[in-house]
């Protein structure tokens, strides 16, 4: 898609860019300050820094699109669920800002187009559809503020993605819940995870897991983690009425 070149037309100054509309309909507003968004879209395998020689890439605006999101994620279940404790609304809002929901509003929003590379066959890992959201949330709360930003995550996020209900009944993490699970049954496990020598250009691992020595599930994934979560899921639902019960 050619990156940001396609986002911002520029003259000579970077005031008086001009922003094309794809960048604005995302945001529902007019952007105030251009640099802000140049930045949540530029990765740091492009190596710039500003006129200090500090570096410039939109990992500074990730880390506090982070913060910003978790705030106002945990100021809407504050007001929403006055019953929740602090453990009901921690976990609560670790499955609404879970890497794996940050990654698909990211790929919802077309975020990774306007990525700012000279090379456009450059891999990343799934990861970056998350951060880049994060980042632009950094980017927003920079130019427009807490109101504007929590507007955007309201119109973005919770109206259309978040269910008090379908969330108190989501899983965060298959490896979690079935570990907890073993040891609270005593029942033996362990995660057997080595690298996969397949024919993919992309490193690939395979997680098995045993419940007291016996293979209960395997998978295949581009992480060690990914491979074992996913192991862990597939034991999860091979076992729904015994952990369940």
């Amino acid at each position: 898609m050619g990156g940001l070149k396609n986002i911002f037309k520029r003259s000579k100054s970077l005031s008086s860019s001009t922003v094309a509309p794809e960048l604005n309909d995302i945001l529902g507003f007019k952007i105030g300050t251009p640099l802000y968004y140049e930045l949540a879209f530029l990765h740091k395998s492009e190596h710039r820094t500003n006129a200090e020689g500090h570096p410039q890439n939109y990992e500074r605006l990730e880390f506090l699109g982070d913060a910003v999101l978790s705030m106002i994620i945990a100021n809407f279940l504050y007001h929403e669920v006055p019953s929740g404790n602090e453990g009901y609304l921690t976990e609560m809002r670790s499955k609404i800002v879970s890497r794996a929901h940050l990654n698909e509003l990211g790929k919802e929003l077309k975020l990774k187009q306007f990525l700012n590379l000279e090379d456009p066959d450059n891999q990343f890992g799934e990861n970056v559809h998350g951060n880049l959201f994060e980042a632009l949330v950094g980017a927003i709360y920079l130019d427009k503020g807490y109101q504007i930003c929590e507007e955007f995550i309201f119109r973005r996020v919770i109206k259309p993605h978040v269910n008090i209900s379908k969330l108190e009944s989501k899983i965060l993490s298959y490896k979690g819940l079935l570990v907890e699970w073993c040891q609270k049954n005593r029942i033996r496990f362990e995660f057997v995870s080595e690298h996969d020598s397949g024919k993919e250009v992309v490193r690939h691992f395979t997680a098995k897991l045993f419940l007291n020595g016996k293979l209960v599930a395997k998978a295949r994934d581009t992480s060690k983690k990914k491979a074992e979560e996913k192991s862990a899921r597939r034991a999860y639902y091979s076992l729904q009425k015994e952990i369940n019960s």
